[in-house]
């Protein structure tokens, strides 16, 4: 009796697993779109920080903090289609950044 409870709990499991590999296509491709579109944006902003530290000697903290927000993401977006974590990367997921302004 025991045995088969294991047995059905295994199996489910691995029709999660399964269920949750499919899901990764659709993830991939529309967390990929938006994380694709949304970097032209980044090195639009990055080149604007740069001249913002060439001409003021500080960095702008608005600008570095939305930056970060695109740098958890894509970082949570590898490591879910990599299969390291099941947690989805924006939009499947609400937004977040890993670290703060320094």
């Amino acid at each position: 009796m025991v045995k088969e409870a294991k047995q059905k709990k295994v199996i489910k499991k691995k029709m999660s697993e399964r269920k949750e590999a499919w899901f990764k296509i659709l993830v991939g491709i529309i967390s990929g779109a938006v994380l694709y579109a949304w970097a032209y944006l980044i090195i639009v902003l990055t080149v604007i920080n740069w001249i913002v530290v060439v001409f003021s000697g500080k960095r702008n903290k608005d600008i570095a903090d939305f930056c970060e927000y695109w740098n958890t993401e894509a970082y949570k977006f590898v490591r879910y289609l990599t299969s390291v974590s099941n947690k989805r990367p924006f939009p499947f997921s609400s937004i977040e950044k890993m670290s703060k302004f320094e």
